[in-house]
């Protein structure tokens, strides 16, 4: 056999390396793996190996792993094809078996044993998808600059358009509350009311209400100066707007005597005493009639 296999510092953290066995059985598989597709004879059946296989079977594997050991360290033919069946259990290989031979192939041969070769060749590849993606890059970019280049070009708004006359509106909301208000740019605000219609999704009639009720607001007339500025606060408004609606001044309660209970006790017993009283009076007249007849 020639050649040679890489060996990972990490099998050092790995079971097998618990067990001399066990490590001696791996090393075993990563040197009898084929390194490259070949057709092999088992018999008369003619076996297509791919990179990371090899045959085997109970006998030739107890020899070859015996083989220049002392007597007592010998292990049975059982013994190493019980470990071989655990390196299968934990992850490490298949065991493809037959009646005749058994093929066994190691996992992620090809993420450890990369031939110099498939280096080259994968450098290779990546070196060209490098490039591509750079090529690709670089048009995806001046497709980016032009569209930037068109998108920088400034939009010019006519003075009876919808965005100029609510940027200009708020201009005049404001000059109301503070006459030395500087002249703005009406056509960068006009601008930031297209982004509101076009990107926040505000109507025109919304952003009238919002700009007419911020101007007579104690609080945001003095923060909403720019359409900018709208744009940003413009949430908070509506909600302000909204509970300024719900909210009703709740109607006060008429403040009661201390002693209200005690009065109205009072009353009622005065109430009933007046018409005792009456009652007491009508009595007594009917019986002075009487008393008058009887006496004719």
């Amino acid at each position: 056999m020639q050649g040679y296999v890489k060996l990972y510092r990490k099998t050092m953290d790995s079971i097998i390396w618990q067990d001399p066995y066990y490590l001696k059985l791996w090393m075993y598989c990563l040197m009898k793996a084929s390194h490259k597709e070949h057709n092999q004879l088992v018999g008369n059946q003619n076996i297509m190996l791919k990179e990371g296989e090899f045959i085997t079977g109970r006998s030739s594997l107890s020899d070859d792993l015996n083989k220049g050991m002392k007597p007592n360290f010998k292990q049975s033919e059982i013994s190493w094809w019980r470990y071989l069946n655990n390196l299968e259990k934990w992850g490490m290989l298949n065991i493809k078996k037959t009646n005749k031979y058994s093929v066994v192939s190691i996992l992620k041969w090809y993420e450890y044993q990369e031939t110099e070769q498939q280096m080259n060749n994968k450098c290779t590849t990546d070196e060209q998808q490098l490039i591509t993606n750079k090529n690709v890059k670089n048009v995806k970019n001046d497709k980016n600059e032009k569209n930037k280049k068109i998108n920088s070009r400034k939009r010019v708004y006519d003075v009876d358009s919808i965005h100029y006359q609510l940027a200009d509106r708020l201009f005049k909301k404001i000059l109301l509350n503070n006459s030395e208000y500087k002249q703005p740019n009406l056509q960068k605000w006009a601008d930031d009311i297209r982004l509101m219609m076009e990107i926040d999704k505000r109507n025109a009639e919304q952003i009238t209400y919002v700009i007419d009720w911020s101007q007579t607001h104690q609080f945001w007339k003095t923060n909403i100066l720019s359409v900018s500025k709208l744009r940003d606060k413009y949430d908070q408004l509506v909600i302000q707007i909204k509970a300024g609606k719900t909210d009703k001044p709740k109607p006060k309660k008429e403040a009661l005597p201390v002693d209200f209970e005690k009065w109205q006790r009072a009353g009622e017993q005065k109430s009933g005493q007046h018409e005792y009283d009456d009652d007491f009076e009508v009595e007594r007249e009917k019986l002075a009639a009487e008393l008058a007849a009887m006496k004719r």
